[in-house]
């Protein structure tokens, strides 16, 4: 949703990033198999993380659901504008209160405890995600929108805010090591990760393309509030993305719920209470962050920046480094250096200019 933004704040050499960060991002993940081949314990991120560096490598940070409830928000209040709501003293705005009601539908989906259930349900994500590419290119097209807008090759002021979104894109390392234990044949996984990783450079790259040419420097950092009211594409677009949030909500929640699990003593974390009583507790306080910051651009920014830098780029090639050791080839070595002060510059430039 933000890709076009970033056009319009770095120029086309965010493509060029988008593109980078992807094979970063791709070449890390293979490190990743590496680790798991020598460790079978493996089986979560955390896992890798313990793994390399003890118990204190077990820290994961995930935020990314603070970011559903802010589109959420937005997405809603575009679709039923001045919408309100007044019991007593406490006025509730649209943003707000659509809000607290997509939180209030998200509730009940962080209850499941079947993952087969959460799965299948997150796979309606990937036919959402391909319906608004489709809908996108029908606004330009069929709408007569069109695509005339053009940008500068360089504006040196926005790359920072485009390493934080494209470092937010390609963040999908958290689930590798579960989707690696579960392949029926683990020679296979590097192909399966060069296949997603193709495949996301070209929707982010072509909703990225399509969108700035459609509005150019009008982009907004969520192309579906720049969408005309009128078509009927747009509005498909609108309610697309309001029901892409439910459908991924709960896979993206359950690691960082599992995590904490782990922190709470067995008799109190075994209870179904607890369940219960800790993934409400993570959506209100997803909900309060994303009332408290509902800058959906700078937030995905500062989220890829500073955190999803840190989980694709520079963590996987410091556990391989720590857990291959002397078996690692000089080019390995040398790559992975790289790549790691790479990150650590990316992460410092896009988390101050997102900050």
């Amino acid at each position: 949703m933000s890709t076009p933004y970033t056009i319009k704040e770095a120029g086309w050499i965010s493509m060029v990033l988008l593109l980078l960060f992807a094979l970063i991002c791709c070449h890390t993940a293979t490190l990743m198999k590496y680790c798991f081949e020598r460790r079978e314990a493996v089986r979560s991120y955390p896992d890798l993380g313990e793994a390399a560096f003890g118990k204190y490598g077990r820290i994961v940070v995930l935020l990314v659901c603070v970011e559903f409830i802010i589109l959420e928000a937005d997405n809603l209040s575009r679709l039923f504008p001045g919408t309100s709501l007044n019991l007593g003293r406490v006025h509730l705005d649209s943003t707000h209160l659509f809000g607290l009601l997509a939180a209030i539908i998200i509730i009940p989906t962080v209850w499941l405890k079947d993952l087969r259930i959460i799965s299948c349900l997150s796979a309606g994500g990937v036919f959402t995600t391909l319906l608004i590419v489709i809908c996108v290119l029908c606004v330009g097209t069929i709408n007569g929108v069109g695509f005339h807008h053009s940008s500068p090759v360089v504006n040196w002021s926005g790359i920072p805010f485009a390493i934080g979104i494209h470092g937010f894109c390609f963040a999908g390392h958290a689930v590798f090591p579960s989707i690696y234990q579960s392949m029926a044949n683990k020679g296979q996984f590097i192909k399966a990760v060069t296949i997603c990783f193709v495949s996301c450079v070209l929707v982010y790259g072509g909703i990225a393309i399509m969108g700035f040419m459609m509005f150019g420097d009008g982009t907004l950092s969520q192309i579906s509030l720049n969408m005309p009211k009128g078509a009927v594409a747009s509005k498909i677009i609108l309610w697309t993305i309001i029901i892409s949030p439910f459908t991924k909500y709960a896979l993206l929640m359950n690691p960082l719920a599992k995590n904490l699990e782990e922190l709470i003593p067995a008799r109190f974390s075994s209870t179904n209470w607890c369940f219960f009583l800790l993934r409400t507790t993570l959506v209100v306080s997803t909900v309060c962050a994303a009332f408290f910051i509902p800058f959906f651009g700078f937030v995905m920014a500062f989220i890829g920046s500073f955190f999803n830098i840190s989980l694709s780029v520079i963590m996987p090639c410091l556990c391989f480094l720590k857990i291959t050791g002397e078996n690692a080839t000089k080019t390995q070595v040398a790559t992975s250096i790289v790549i790691v002060a790479f990150g650590v510059i990316s992460g410092i430039l896009g988390t101050y200019s997102s900050v």
